[in-house]
């Protein structure tokens, strides 16, 4: 077997592998005696088959299949011992390729173009300068956190007189021109209308200041617009209710007001675990250090954004766009030249990126250790406890389940790259200048748009 490359400029190539009987000759023959062992056909004993049969049956699709996995399999070693960076796959010259006679010939040469990753270096210094925005609490942002908390750990009560922002459980009947339940007309049990979703102002005002076992007739269409709410109500599905019109009559069953939490001993008991937090000044300067922490969070993801913009916009290099463009194509069928086009940009930007931190990576000898893993794995896992209101998961809960999702491959290897990519960031950060500024959250937010 004999390799060779050949440049077509910085970023291209082609490989050309040619292949020789003797290459694959030894391989086929043993596969086809494996199959002889094992062929039943009909009129023959097991392991009887003569091999020549075998070898007209089997022959051609063995060969291929065999050449195929040298070919493969020698690219990837060429690739490795010549240290051959390059983008995506291999992409076989199908035009040359498919020119190959395997009916009639016994060597082959098989021609693969390869996109050659750049060079390039980074040249990031303090002549570089980033801004790190500092997000400041206002404290409409304080009382926000503080109303979310005890709405989420609000609870629905029984109320006497309905007011607008109630929930009303009763059931509902269509009513005939004259005003009384219409034969055969929709009708739904058990079912639940709120009144503050109520469009017309009208008709919300009729639903006010009503006790159970009490009526209201209204126009269902005029009261709720929209398809959705009125199969809701009625129990029915979308395009049930398409027509539905007229007057409607609901029977109050039951009221229920939603109550937020109030703000002592039970709600930080509920959010933290018992005894956690013991009083109101406590929970206050507890919700603080959570808001301080997210914002943190917000003002680190927008200064890692930045400096990888930074890193992109100062190391210029090119890459082989056309074959990136072919291969992308190839690897997702489904995909069109058209969607390929629209979202190259940002798989370049992407791609450079990637190119660029792994570089970092490699001359700076990051490594990712097992604790290293294991910690990042328990932080997500706090993250999403916290998420799902489980504040008072124990340690031992924490790092058990992070140790399982550590066991999953795929899981591994984000949470891994997760580590990578922030050392390169933080070795970034020490190379450019950083400069903080102050920001209010909405002057925060506008950089987004």
């Amino acid at each position: 077997m004999n390799i060779t490359r050949e440049s077509t400029d910085a970023l291209n190539a082609v490989l050309k592998i040619n292949v020789e009987k003797a290459d694959y000759e030894g391989n086929v023959e043993k596969v086809l005696r494996d199959y002889r062992k094992k062929a039943n056909i009909k009129g023959f004993r097991p392991g009887m088959v003569p091999f020549g049969l075998i070898r007209k049956m089997y022959g051609r699709v063995v060969q291929i299949d065999e050449i195929n996995k040298i070919v493969t399999g020698n690219i990837q070693k060429y690739l490795t011992d010549e240290k051959v960076e390059i983008l995506g796959d291999p992409l076989p010259r199908m035009d040359e390729n498919e020119k190959i006679d395997f009916e009639n010939s016994e060597n082959f040469t098989f021609s693969f173009d390869l996109g050659l990753a750049p060079e390039f270096e980074i040249k990031l210094n303090s002549k570089n300068k980033v801004t790190y925005y500092e997000i400041e609490a206002d404290e409409k942002m304080k009382n926000d956190y503080l109303e979310n908390y005890t709405r989420r750990y609000g609870r629905f009560e029984k109320a006497e007189i309905t007011e607008e922002k109630d929930m009303l459980k009763g059931s509902i009947v269509a009513l005939s021109v004259e005003g009384n339940p219409a034969e055969d007309g929709l009708t739904a049990d058990d079912t639940t209308l709120s009144v503050d979703v109520i469009k017309d102002e009208e008709i919300k005002n009729m639903f006010l200041g009503r006790k159970e076992n009490e009526s209201v007739d209204f126009d269902l269409r005029k009261a709720f617009p929209n398809d959705f709410e009125i199969a809701a109500i009625l129990k029915k599905q979308k395009d049930e209710v398409s027509t539905v019109e007229g007057n409607f009559r609901f029977t109050i069953n039951e009221i229920s007001r939603f109550r937020a939490a109030e703000i002592k001993q039970e709600l930080f008991d509920r959010i933290y675990g018992e005894g956690v937090i013991s009083s109101e000044e406590e929970f206050r300067n507890r919700l603080e250090q959570e808001i301080a922490s997210n914002l943190k969070a917000e003002s680190d993801y927008k200064l890692s954004v930045d400096l990888k913009k930074l890193a992109i916009d100062k190391t210029p290099f090119d890459l082989p766009e056309d074959f990136l463009k072919r291969w992308l194509l190839r690897v997702n069928e489904k995909t069109t030249e058209e969607q390929i086009e629209k979202e190259f940009d940002s798989f370049r930007t992407d791609l450079k990126w990637q190119l660029i931190r792994n570089r970092i990576a490699k001359n700076n000898e990051l490594k990712i250790t097992e604790e290293e893993l294991q910690k990042e794995a328990e932080n997500i896992t706090r993250y999403q406890f916290r998420q799902y209101g489980l504040f008072y998961a124990t340690d031992e809960q924490v790092a058990s389940y992070a140790k399982e999702t550590l066991s999953r491959e795929e899981d591994a290897k984000r949470i891994a790259d997760k580590i990578l990519e922030e050392k390169v960031i933080e070795l970034i950060k020490g190379m450019v200048k950083t400069e903080n500024k102050k920001v209010s959250l909405e002057e925060f937010n506008k950089m987004f748009e």
